[in-house]
């Protein structure tokens, strides 16, 4: 028997949580037994084409310039399953997953979704399409308990929805003392850096974010940020860093295929978010020992347990973040075990290892029940 083929369908493979899981999850796939293709529809987002491509994967562009045009690409989809004879299809988020539904009802492969935000948190579109929808498909994976649960409230599917847990590889995810990034920005070896990565959207709160680092400063003036990423509030953002007086000691080094430098410069990573699936951002600075200070949106609850690997406040108690960071600065030992407390929880168990496992056990049973 041959290699199992599997293609994943995903609107960009910008740098968003769900499209940097692609790369590094074919890392670690089993490439004797599974080949990967890829399809993704906005050319301007390919951060990870190259990532994946070096990892094994089989990556093509179907370029659409808007979600109605990407999904009437479905009999392009269909003749490229056919030419590759791909076994199984696997989507991630909910326009990728409309086009991939009408392309399992006319081709009958089967299809796997990923949903890795709150559907109380999409368009009222998005989310009639998707309640519509949703049945047209194999299985569901929630990336959290909360998005999995969010689906059953919502949507009460007839098909299985199953919570597969995001992960983070430990083994590339790891300090390495490397401290080029502070030295490129000129950031002190002993000063305190509190940091993010994210897509500067407005569930990030990054606005938020600055005003809680003004406050920690104007307590703390050794502090210094970095803010990893872009995104459509850039300019937002970067206002409010210019209106309080923070151009000095806030970086916003842009968008970063290679992030783990920028983890590395970080003490703590502190998150404002509104709303969350389960952030992969958090897992990987957790790997790398930042310490984490947080809202407890969505997933993260599920991954951090306060005072244990870290410490966190409800979402609309953001204010209380810079309160949680100035416990971490004013006990250096605190800190200290706050770091290590969070690489000790990924590695225990939220390991990409565990999740690469349970996704191909998946790909095979659904293989498996279609061949019967």
């Amino acid at each position: 028997m041959g290699k199992m083929k599997v293609l994943h369908i995903i609107k960009s493979l910008g740098r968003g949580g769900a499209e940097m899981l692609l790369p590094e999850t074919l890392k670690l796939h089993n490439k004797e037994k599974f080949e990967f293709h890829y399809i993704y529809f906005l050319p301007w987002k390919d951060q990870m084409v190259e990532s994946i491509q070096d990892a094994g994967g089989i990556v093509n562009c179907f370029e659409s310039k808007n979600n109605l045009k990407l999904f009437f690409q479905f009999n392009k989809i269909i003749s490229y399953c056919r030419n590759n004879n791909i076994d199984i299809i696997h989507c991630h988020l909910p326009w990728a997953g409309f086009v991939g539904r009408m392309v399992h009802k006319i081709t009958g492969i089967p299809v796997l979704y990923s949903e890795h935000n709150m559907q109380e948190r999409y368009h009222e579109v998005t989310k009639r399409i998707n309640k519509y929808s949703f049945n047209s498909q194999t299985l569901a994976f929630g990336v959290s308990q909360d998005v999995s649960n969010s689906i059953q409230k919502n949507i009460a599917p007839d098909i299985p929805v199953k919570t597969l847990l995001n992960g983070v590889n430990t083994d590339s995810f790891k300090i390495t003392q490397n401290g080029e990034v502070r030295k490129k920005l000129g950031i002190p070896k002993n000063a305190i850096v509190i940091g993010n990565v994210a897509v500067f959207r407005f569930q990030k709160r990054l606005v938020e974010w600055l005003r809680t680092f003004k406050e920690i400063y104007n307590n703390n003036p050794e502090v210094y940020g970095i803010i990893v990423g872009a995104g459509p509030l850039e300019q937002e953002i970067k206002k409010e860093c210019d209106d309080l007086e923070l151009n000095d000691v806030v970086f916003f080094p842009g968008l970063k295929t290679e992030v783990r430098p920028y983890f590395e410069a970080m003490d703590i990573f502190m998150m404002s978010s509104s709303f969350e699936g389960l952030p992969i951002a958090l897992l990987e600075a957790m790997s790398m020992e930042c310490a984490i200070v947080s809202t407890n949106a969505g997933g993260i609850k599920e991954v951090i347990r306060n005072e244990k690997d870290g410490l966190i406040c409800n979402v609309e108690e953001w204010e209380k973040l810079s309160a949680l960071t100035e416990v971490l600065i004013d006990d250096k030992n605190k800190l200290f075990e706050m770091k290590k407390a969070a690489r000790r929880r990924v590695v225990e168990n939220f390991s990409l290892k565990k999740m690469v496992k349970e996704l191909e056990d998946y790909y095979k049973d659904i293989f498996n029940n279609k061949a019967g």
